[in-house]
């Protein structure tokens, strides 16, 4: 049986969630389930004290089934409304029931875990730090359907309840019970239970706050001016963050608003309307594709090389305490693994370390012995990169691992600089260390598998997400990203305005306006990567030695304007004040410009796509889930897109083709499709 019921000599039923698989999923085998419980709870309910709900899985419960609800169309639209309307009468006649019910969760109660957790009387969690409840159906673009939104708001407010909607929030028990939708915490599971037996003794006859005769919402008093003026401002506060690029929270505002104006019932009834709109939208589909199914494959090493046993590093040596290095220190040691910093000077290693416990500054290369794997993150530059690197690969282990922070710089060059290129692979994180999930491992020539497995093992171990693409310039990040940036200088250089840049990129879901970027990443920097492009390979000089950004950049830097750590770029950065577009920009504009706002975002967008598909026709990349992926963790690319990759099936390949050849024609040969892409869109074959 999928829900085993059991009653004992007390009248009281537990109910234990066990669905085929390894976890409990909101699919056609728990509707049955669930609706046969309650049935059966009914038909005998004046035998009944009440009903315990616990799960014999590890978590209580994972949610909806996403290969069902990406498969939601607007041509099957009224068989799933169907499906989610009888899932939440189902909860309704439980919480009807006229007996105690009491959720005993063991294991983390995500989405419609949390839901059917809500429509218990009571909630008990263990108090296990793993565990994590919460109702994270917006990061999949979607909202919670199964009477999350509408239960929430009637418990907590929707001053309280919005944000963990709106941001989908996961919390630990003891945070779930202070944010008050989980009510106490058990120290063992046998306590779970009988914790939650003891209630149900003592509250024989419970009702949920919303079925209470005269219930209101809280925080939501009518005709007070207050509770008016901020849902009134809601919108355009939401706007601001989102830029309207993001459907999901939209619909949980309007939804939790709206269901709070009219009774329960209602409600439930407003919340599967909107959830069924952004089920059977694309972003949901683009964002499920990449976010769940492509993401779970790579975390699960659908990279890593397979033959290959896992490892754990045991000790590990970092090479340079500036901002990388530090961070990569820190997110190691806090991992459990004993980190070594080495930097110049013992007090620039200090300084790196800080206060983090497990790390070992020092200014000595000898301090690497142990060390089964070194990360390089000094300066980008050659040379310096070889002495550090040899240098530590002789105070290591003799097998260690090997690796290189670099951002641009080939692996397969760089391995020269040690004796066994076999160990050496590419490392690439990205800045803030501990903020960014993603790590990009880059296969040298040499490279072995067995290297590269180690590298994957580690970079889970520091709780990342891997990436695995082969050796080339910028890899695919750095390469892919560049696109970006310089795109929105050569329109700088073509007259269209700054501020119209900037607003469209980040209109269009980009994380941060591209001339920003420039100037966090320094404009010299850029220059440098470019000449360092040209030095070694003269062939490349068609391509970035005319491109219209680099006059642009070389400018600003003559003119002493080198990003924000130099004092100024594209942007101003007063003291204690908000930085804003330097005026002296003006100087490029265009009356005539002729770029149109859709020009603006499609040639932002569109270029880092087609160069995301040159890396997989290069054989840089060897995964569209890592594409996409990729590009979303590792360089904001638009989250609503599900990715780089995944922008074209969504836009349509044969449409992506016609709209690349006008910004060809109009804007230069660099959005000219590839012919792979080209032949992929005459037989309809997706990425």
């Amino acid at each position: 049986m999928a829900i085993h019921y059991e009653r004992d000599d007390e009248g009281i039923v537990t109910l234990t969630m066990d669905m085929s698989g390894s976890a409990n999923v909101m699919n056609a085998e728990y509707q049955q389930a669930m609706g046969a419980a309650v049935t059966r709870l009914e038909a005998e309910r004046d035998d009944i004290a009440g009903v315990v709900l616990t799960s014999a899985k590890k978590t209580f419960f994972a949610g909806g089934d996403l290969k069902l609800l990406i498969g939601i169309t607007r041509e099957n639209a009224a068989e799933a409304l169907g499906f989610v309307e009888e899932v939440k009468g189902q909860l309704r006649r439980l919480e009807l029931l006229g007996r105690p019910v009491v959720a005993a969760i063991g294991g983390s109660a995500l989405g419609g875990g949390l839901e059917i957790a809500l429509a218990c009387h009571h909630r008990v969690v263990l108090d296990d730090d793993r565990i994590r409840l919460g109702l994270p159906e917006v990061t999949l673009g979607l909202l919670p359907g199964g009477g999350g939104v509408t239960r929430l708001v009637r418990l907590l407010g929707p001053q309280a309840a919005l944000p963990l909607l709106m941001e989908g929030k996961q919390l630990r028990p003891a945070r779930a019970v202070r944010a008050g939708f989980a009510h106490e915490l058990a120290s063992s599971r046998e306590e779970l239970i009988t914790k939650a037996r003891a209630w149900i003794k003592d509250n024989p006859q419970p009702r949920q706050p919303w079925d209470v005769k005269g219930h209101t919402v809280p925080g939501m008093r009518f005709g007070d001016p207050g509770v008016y003026s901020t849902l009134s401002a809601a919108p355009a506060v939401l706007r601001k963050k989102t830029h309207g690029a993001f459907p999901a929270p939209e619909k949980i505002l309007a939804a939790a608003v709206e269901g709070a104006l009219v009774d329960f019932d209602t409600a439930l009834k407003i919340e599967a309307r909107y959830f069924l709109e952004l089920a059977t939208g694309q972003v949901a589909k683009n964002m499920i594709g990449t976010f769940w199914f492509q993401l779970n494959e790579i975390e699960a090493g659908g990279s890593r090389p397979s033959g290959v046993d896992r490892t754990a590093v045991t000790r590990v040596g970092v090479l340079g305490a500036g901002m990388m290095g530090s961070g990569i220190a820190e997110v190691s040691a806090k991992a459990g693994v004993e980190v070594v910093l080495k930097d110049v000077t013992l007090e620039a290693a200090r300084r790196g370390a800080g206060d983090t416990p497990g790390i070992t500054p020092t200014d000595s290369y000898a301090d690497l012995a142990g060390c089964d794997l070194v990360v390089e993150a000094v300066f980008e530059n050659r040379e310096l990169k070889n002495e550090v690197l040899a240098a530590a690969e002789s105070a290591a282990l003799p097998g260690a691992v090997i690796a290189s922070n670099t951002s641009t710089l080939p692996i397969t060059g760089l391995a020269n600089a040690v004796a066994d290129p076999s160990r050496f692979v590419g490392l690439h994180f990205f800045s803030p260390v501990p903020k960014m999930r993603l790590v990009e491992i880059i296969r040298g020539e040499k490279t072995s598998d067995e290297t590269l497995a180690r590298a994957f093992d580690y970079a889970r171990r520091i709780g990342k997400t891997p990436i695995v693409v082969n050796d080339g310039r910028g890899f695919y990040t750095s390469r892919t990203f560049g696109t970006y940036v310089t795109e929105a200088v050569s329109m700088v250089a073509e007259g269209v305005p700054p501020a119209l840049i900037e607003n469209v990129a980040r209109r269009a879901g980009m994380a941060v306006g591209p001339l920003a970027v420039s100037d966090e990443v320094t404009l010299t920097l850029q220059l440098e990567i470019r000449d360092q492009t040209l030095a070694d390979d003269p062939d490349a000089t068609g391509a970035l030695g005319g491109h219209p950004a680099f006059a642009v950049l070389e400018e600003l830097v003559a003119e002493g304007r080198t990003g924000r750590s130099g004092g100024g770029g594209f942007y101003e950065y007063p003291e204690g004040g908000e930085k804003f577009l330097w005026p002296g920009l003006a100087r490029y504009a265009r009356e005539d410009a002729g770029v149109t706002e859709r020009d603006v975002e499609d040639r932002l967008l569109f270029i880092q796509s087609l160069e995301t598909v040159r890396c997989l026709d290069e054989g840089v990349l060897t995964s569209v889930g890592d594409a996409n992926v990729g590009s979303v963790l590792g360089f904001g690319f638009a989250p609503w897109s599900g990715g780089t990759a995944q922008f074209i099936n969504s836009y349509g390949l044969g449409e992506f083709v016609q709209r690349a050849d006008y910004l060809a024609d109009t804007y230069g040969e660099r959005f000219r499709p590839p012919a792979s892409l080209r032949e992929r869109a005459a037989s309809g074959e997706h990425f």
